[in-house]
């Protein structure tokens, strides 16, 4: 028996056949009670993958910038020691207790390694976060091929989820305030907008993704103070209303006129390649003067819109025929809009639209 240990208050409980432990842990014993697996051994003889320490500022940022609001779920570790479970007298089930684990054992993460690292950083700008908990699974120590088993299972059905969800959960990110706001507020946008998914499927009835209007007002908004979004929704509604007079697709979907399949499957200008040039577009004009987004809009809606125009969507928002969403492709695409308005490049764009003319072959 071990001199000293580690007492844990815990609940006991039953997975798989095998015991496993509930409990909290004070967030400034975490780096000290668990390691990391040597990043130098090969990987099959490890229980976790590589610590991807470029990860740990910004998981660390989080904490100490929402010290009042921030969460994390529970860490889960193996222990490779016999350990000691006393029940409550109290306790009739012998659920609640006391879980002793000798000193000399050794805790890996099977679960939450960034985590640990992101809490290791933050303490060392927000000590007074070394007081606060975390929750903490143990399992016992059944070797290392159970332990890579754990890892498996932990992550086997682990989703991120869609950044649209993202966008409409996120009441931290200003920008995302303001593009549910803007959809809310449009007449248009309210209805042809799919507020979870970031993709749509053929069947879908909407013609957007919140995460796509939410980068094209994002980029509208460029420039402006985080702290003046707010005064912004009512311009940013206007500007997406008006841009979409030129675009009469876009309304006949909500009326039902039209199925948005069928203007994605033949247009390109619902997708967010173009969406993304319409925000950047509006944000070098937004500053003009007695600017019309609905003149703007309905100069635009001259162009050919058709996927089957590759004489001028082709290398701009198509490759190979296929909507393309890489920078490249969003900056062809605004210097198109640019270019139909008389509206001047900027240095890059002027750039890159000089390299996108260049004849093929020349060096």
């Amino acid at each position: 028996m071990e001199s000293f240990e580690y007492t844990f208050p815990a609940i006991r409980g039953v997975q798989a056949g095998r015991e496993y432990y509930v409990s909290q842990c004070p967030m400034r014993l975490i780096p000290k009670l668990f390691q990391f697996d040597d990043a130098d051994l090969p990987p099959e003889v490890r229980a976790q993958r590589v610590l991807n320490r470029s990860r740990l500022p910004e998981i660390a940022d989080y904490m100490t910038q929402n010290v009042d609001s921030y969460v994390f779920s529970a860490i889960t570790a193996c222990i490779d020691a016999d350990v000691r479970f006393d029940p409550l007298a109290a306790d009739p089930d012998g659920r609640v207790g006391v879980l002793r684990i000798p000193m000399a054992a050794r805790f890996v993460i099977n679960d939450g390694q960034h985590r640990r690292g992101a809490i290791e950083m933050a303490l060392e700008q927000e000590p007074r976060l070394g007081d606060e908990t975390i929750a903490v699974v143990f399992f016992l120590d059944r070797g290392l091929e159970r332990s890579q088993q754990m890892f498996a299972d932990l992550n086997r059905y682990a989703i991120r989820p869609s950044t649209s969800i993202g966008v409409l959960y996120d009441h931290r990110d200003p920008y995302a305030s303001i593009a549910r706001a803007v959809v809310a507020s449009s007449s248009l946008l309210r209805d042809v907008v799919e507020m979870e998914r970031s993709t749509l499927s053929v069947r879908s009835r909407k013609l957007f993704t919140l995460s796509a209007i939410f980068t094209a007002t994002k980029t509208y908004l460029a420039g402006v103070s985080s702290d003046d979004l707010g005064e912004h929704i009512s311009s940013t509604t206007h500007f997406w209303d008006g841009i979409s007079e030129g675009f009469p697709e876009w309304h006949m979907v909500r009326d039902r006129k039209l199925t948005a399949g069928e203007v994605r499957a033949d247009f390109i200008h619902s997708h967010g390649t173009v969406l993304h040039a319409l925000g950047r577009l509006g944000s070098n004009l937004r500053t003009m003067p007695d600017v019309s987004w609905k003149e703007i809009g309905v100069r635009l809606g001259e162009l050919d819109w058709h996927k089957s125009n590759a004489e001028l969507w082709e290398g701009r928002a198509l490759t190979g025929g296929r909507v393309s969403k890489s920078s490249n492709n969003v900056t062809l695409t605004t210097n198109a809009l640019k270019l139909h308005l008389d509206v001047p490049l900027t240095t890059e764009e002027q750039r890159m639209e000089d390299l996108f003319r260049r004849p093929r072959g020349r060096q």
